[in-house]
């Protein structure tokens, strides 16, 4: 038979202490007291606590199936140890892993306890920049350094003030992103590949592009194409295409390297 109440449930210990509170109207579970701190224990059908919340201590303590300390947070050192870490030392077992998912339901960062590796789903290390144009530039432009310092899109061959392709175009999307934080006044800012894969746009009507070929920076607004001239394109190089593109202008997946 099942009861239903309002209001609140206390219960104090032998000195009139209230260490146990709890409000229905605000669903609030208050544990401890003034000198007398609360503990939270999870215990499993074995008896064994598998789950403690220590008030005193400021612990989060969780334990896997063989008694191993596998989840501990010490909020009094801002601490977080996953895998089987003991209070007083190492323990053995399953090391820790931490994913964090995105909303298509594919892991976005993943860092692998038994390797050590930070594991990130995105294919190339960016950094934001200030944009001279006051229209943004699409993602796979190809960037150039303007007099201010600022960027904006390339519109001559082999300029040496190359300063990378814009990430995020394609299947492409950045892994890791430097420097992010909002445009100043009217100038917005953007993720700049730096190195690692990124979608280039590419025009090829200068000459065709094949897997390999080192790229420049093409009169074509924004775009890169074949470097052909190995002297103009010293320190004019955006990098190397990895697919081909026989005429025409498109998206072409590129290797990062500036040089």
């Amino acid at each position: 038979m099942s009861e239903r109440f309002t209001g609140t449930v206390e219960i104090v210990d032998g000195q009139g202490r209230q260490v146990f509170k709890f409000d229905s109207s605000f669903a609030v579970l208050d544990l401890g007291a003034l000198g007398n701190e609360g503990d939270l224990r999870l215990r499993g059908d074995d008896g064994a606590t598998k789950i403690a919340l220590d008030g005193g201590q400021q612990l989060i303590n969780v334990t896997n199936a063989a008694g191993t300390t596998v989840f501990r947070f010490d909020a009094g050192n801002s601490l977080l140890d996953l895998g089987p870490s003991l209070p007083g030392g190492a323990g053995k077992g399953d090391e820790a892993d931490l994913r964090i998912w995105g909303a298509d339901g594919q892991v976005k960062i993943h860092l692998d306890g038994s390797t050590g590796d930070i594991k990130l789903s995105g294919a190339d290390c960016a950094e934001d920049f200030e944009v001279e144009e006051t229209e943004e530039p699409e993602p796979g432009s190809v960037m150039a350094i303007a007099d201010g310092g600022k960027l904006r899109r390339c519109a001559q061959a082999y300029d040496k003030r190359v300063a990378g392709v814009i990430s995020g175009a394609g299947s492409h999307k950045p892994g890791i992103i430097l420097g992010r934080r909002q445009g100043s006044g009217a100038n917005s800012r953007i993720p700049l590949a730096l190195s690692g894969r990124v979608y280039c746009r590419v025009d090829a009507e200068y000459a065709p592009v094949g897997v390999g070929d080192l790229l420049t920076t093409s009169p074509t607004a924004g775009h890169a194409m074949r470097a052909e001239d190995p002297h103009r394109a010293f320190g004019a190089t955006i990098g190397k295409a990895l697919h081909p593109l026989g005429r025409g202008t498109g998206l072409l997946p590129i290797l990062i390297a500036l040089q």
